[in-house]
């Protein structure tokens, strides 16, 4: 069976998934608990991410959980 699908299809309807906040403005949303805000792993009282890897996929899970 030769069956094309098309390459890309566009609904009017879908909606539109927002930009990824940026990294300082993520940051100085959250206040310093101790521990990484995504995977909690023990921190200082400063830092709110253990490092950028889990600071990106914060990012890309608060773009889909307002």
């Amino acid at each position: 069976m030769d069956s094309k699908q098309p390459d890309v299809v566009v609904c009017a309807d879908e909606a539109v998934a927002r930009p990824l906040p940026a990294m300082p403005e993520l940051i100085a949303t959250l206040p310093p608990k101790g521990a990484c805000w995504y995977c909690d792993k023990p921190l200082d009282a400063v830092r709110r991410f253990c490092g950028k890897s889990c600071g990106m996929a914060y990012a890309e899970e608060a773009q889909y959980h307002p």
